[in-house]
């Protein structure tokens, strides 16, 4: 059974910093693109990280270039979001999600964790 299950979300001032945790597990994790969405209240969601199956290569939005950092250990079959001077705006539901590169049948989602930031 497929599970992709994040952790770490919350409520962080302004200028704090958070790590988001993705654990997956019910497929072969390293054979698998990894990418963090976002969704905030009232608009679509979008792509914020992306990172390739053994970690060699990363992408990611303008809007968190230089404050969002995303890594994976594949022999934890984990992926992670450091998330550094945070702004207001990054408030939203934060999805992991793991994309097969071979074929768009295997398209693996989680439920999401809240990040709130506010003062």
């Amino acid at each position: 059974q497929v599970q992709v299950v994040e952790s770490g979300g919350g409520l962080v001032q302004p200028g704090g910093s958070l790590r988001l945790s993705c654990a997956a597990s019910g497929f072969t994790f390293s054979n698998y693109d990894m990418n963090w969405y976002r969704q905030a209240p009232g608009k679509e969601r979008e792509l914020v990280a992306t990172i390739t199956r053994f970690g060699g290569s990363t992408n990611y939005a303008d809007s968190v270039k230089g404050r969002f950092t995303i890594s994976r250990e594949n022999a934890k079959n984990t992926v992670y979001l450091q998330m550094n001077s945070l702004k207001p705006e990054d408030t939203a539901v934060y999805y992991c999600n793991a994309k097969s590169p071979y074929s768009a049948k295997y398209n693996y989602w989680g439920q999401g964790t809240q990040v709130t930031v506010s003062s």
